[in-house]
């Protein structure tokens, strides 16, 4: 039996055993494996798939839905690959076309690389904004905002639910409960004894990824991303709005230097919803 066209393989759902293959696929793209990632992409999202024939995944993606259960209000899509030997023959087009019409009205979001967006701009996503990626080992300096940080303990889970929701715009539970767990580090941001911030730090190959975080305003952003610094020996990694000019100067004058830049996409609505003051980073720019 002759084998099928790529473009006629199905599309199926992922699972965690998918792991490995997700994140071979990684690999073989010249990305890091990040197995750690995909294990919560795959369990906090819904992964999706094309199988090679020959053994493997012949391309993949994760799409994180937000809002109520049923009836979700943002989905972010994320970790969208085609195997090197794969590449350019329509087979993410395709992938990214069933995600769209499987989301029906839902609104989407999505962090587009330079050598995706031309692809996203076709199938009708708009760029709404851009994110600056930023690594280095984090010089501290003389503190100076005097704001309270401290380790978060399962008390705070509900303030910071409450706080990550009005400033996100949707709720996003079933994600940030997975922080403690994901997470090495999650810290808050206290005004007498109210909660004006937070932040968590993940591993990431030899790296540590500050998000989310999301602050008051750009002093408590400082005050978290010191204080997660200040308890790791790793370099740091995160993706900051552009729009925080100031928050890029300071973490800049403290040892990060610019990687690259994505644009942020989306497609059925004109902006992400929330509060972008006082959302300084994602969790990561695949989830949002």
């Amino acid at each position: 039996m002759p084998t099928p066209p790529l473009t006629a393989l199905p599309i199926r759902r992922l699972t965690h055993r998918d792991l490995t293959a997700c994140a071979d696929l990684s690999e073989d793209r010249g990305w890091p494996r990040e197995e750690h990632k995909w294990g919560l992409l795959l369990s906090a999202g819904q992964g999706y798939g094309i199988d090679d024939p020959d053994g493997g995944l012949v391309s993949a993606c994760v799409v994180t839905e937000y809002g109520p259960h049923g009836s979700p209000t943002l989905g972010a899509i994320g970790m969208v690959l085609v195997a090197e030997r794969h590449a350019r023959q329509g087979i993410g087009r395709r992938l990214m076309r069933h995600i769209v019409a499987l989301m029906g009205t839902t609104p989407l979001s999505l962090h587009a690389t330079p050598n995706g967006r031309p692809l996203y701009e076709e199938l009708g996503f708009k760029t709404t904004g851009r994110a600056e990626m930023m690594r280095g080992h984090f010089t501290p300096g003389e503190p100076t905002s005097g704001i309270a940080t401290r380790a978060a303990t399962a008390r705070d889970l509900t303030s910071i639910l409450r706080l990550d929701e009005e400033v996100f715009g949707t709720d996003r539970t079933h994600v940030i409960t997975r922080l403690p767990a994901f997470g090495d580090q999650l810290r808050v941001a206290e005004d007498e004894g109210r909660i004006i911030g937070y932040a968590a730090a993940w591993p990431n190959m030899d790296t540590q990824v500050v998000g989310p975080l999301i602050a008051r305003d750009t002093e408590t952003a400082k005050a978290l991303l010191a204080s997660l610094a200040a308890h790791t020996d790793r370099p740091l990694r995160t993706d900051i709005d552009v729009r925080h000019e100031e928050l890029l100067a300071w973490v800049k004058a403290h040892g990060l230097e610019p990687v690259a830049f994505n644009s942020v996409m989306t497609y059925g609505i004109t902006e992400l919803p929330g509060d972008w003051h006082r959302r300084f980073a994602p969790l990561t720019v695949a989830a949002g």
